[in-house]
């Protein structure tokens, strides 16, 4: 199964690391597969996608300077390319 990395803040985290017994991987797989459903069930504009993703990611997204989104895109694409050029296929 592939692995994604996610990035929580500090107290979401604490509070998150009060409840051990909760499979954390398990609540994200399965929150990841609602959005998918409502989003593949039905045509969503930007602003509809938006919305479902939350004022916080909107007020994050629109606070970010073009410059700090094109340094991350460009670290994301590095890691990308190198995971996938290290990746031996099975045969």
């Amino acid at each position: 199964m592939p692995n994604i990395t996610l990035s929580v803040p500090p107290d979401l985290y604490r509070r998150m690391k009060k409840h051990p017994g909760i499979k954390w991987s398990e609540v994200a797989r399965r929150a990841i597969a609602e959005y998918l459903a409502k989003i593949e069930a039905e045509e969503l504009s930007s602003d509809e996608l938006l919305s479902l993703l939350g004022e916080d990611f909107r007020k994050e997204l629109e606070s970010m300077p073009v410059e700090e989104y094109e340094k991350a895109l460009k670290k994301t694409r590095g890691a990308e390319w190198k995971r996938l050029s290290t990746h031996q296929r099975p045969d």
